[in-house]
C-alpha cells in the first residue's frame, strides 16, 4: 500500500511499508524541510511532469562503496592525462539544467521538472545539495549532483556531453570524504563501475550513522 501525505505534516510513513516497486507515498510538496526528512529516511521523490509527487523507498538499494569503484585502464589514462578539469559547487544550476535536458534511453521527457530544479537549487543554496562539474577547455561537459546526508552522498543525476565526463565526476566523488554513494536504482553502467545492491536496513544504518 502507499500513503497520501498531508500538506501540513512533513513526516513520512515507515519506509518498510513501501510497495514492491518502492512506492511509499504520494503528495506533499518539495519544501526543504520535507526533502531533508525524506532523504534522512532513505526516501526520494521521483515523478514526471503532470503527475503528483511520488515518494520512493526501494527495498534494495544500488550503491557504490568509494573504495570499491572500478576504474578501467583506459579511464586511468584519461585521469592521468588530465583531459578534464573538475570543480565542486561552482555551477550547480548549470549541472541540474544539463541533467534535465539530456535525453535518456527508454525515457520520454525528464523527471527533473522545473519544480524539482527549483527545490534542489534551494537545497544547494542552503548547503545541503552539491554538484561536481567537469570542464574541458572552459566548457561544462559533464557533472553530477546530489544531497549529502552525514557521509552518504545521495546521487540524483549525472550528465555527459563528451565521452568519460560523467565517469570522471563519479570517480572524483569517490575521493571525497564520504563513505557511500547512493545511486538509488541500478543500471548496467553503474554496475560496471562497481555498484552493488544492499538491503534497505543496511542502507539506513549507513545513512543514519553519526
Amino acid at each position: 500500500m502507499f500513503f497520501q501525505l498531508l500538506d501540513d505534516d512533513v513526516s513520512f510513513p515507515d519506509p518498510t511499508l513501501a510497495e514492491e516497486d518502492g512506492l511509499l507515498a504520494v503528495g506533499g510538496d518539495l519544501s526543504l524541510e520535507r526533502l531533508l526528512v525524506a532523504y534522512s529516511n532513505g526516501i526520494f521523490p521521483w515523478f514526471s511532469e503532470g503527475e503528483p509527487i511520488l515518494w520512493y523507498s526501494p527495498h534494495q538499494r544500488c550503491v557504490i562503496y568509494p573504495e570499491q569503484i572500478k576504474i578501467s585502464k583506459s579511464m586511468k589514462k584519461v585521469l592521468k592525462e588530465e583531459v578534464f578539469q573538475v570543480t565542486i559547487d561552482q555551477a550547480f544550476k548549470e549541472v541540474i539544467q544539463n541533467c534535465a535536458q539530456m535525453p535518456r534511453k527508454g525515457q520520454d521527457g525528464t523527471w527533473i521538472t522545473d519544480d524539482m530544479q527549483k527545490a534542489y537549487i534551494n537545497l544547494h543554496e542552503k548547503g545541503f545539495a552539491h554538484s561536481i562539474e567537469v570542464w574541458q577547455q572552459d566548457k561544462l561537459v559533464g557533472g553530477l549532483y546530489g544531497i549529502l546526508i552525514n557521509k552518504v552522498f545521495c546521487g540524483e543525476s549525472m550528465f555527459s556531453r563528451v565521452s568519460n565526463a560523467s565517469k570522471t565526476a563519479l570517480i572524483y566523488l569517490t575521493n571525497l570524504n564520504i563513505e557511500l554513494i547512493d545511486c538509488q536504482l541500478p543500471n548496467d553502467h553503474l554496475l560496471s563501475l562497481g555498484a552493488e545492491m544492499i538491503d534497505r536496513e543496511t542502507y539506513l544504518k549507513m545513512l543514519q550513522k553519526v
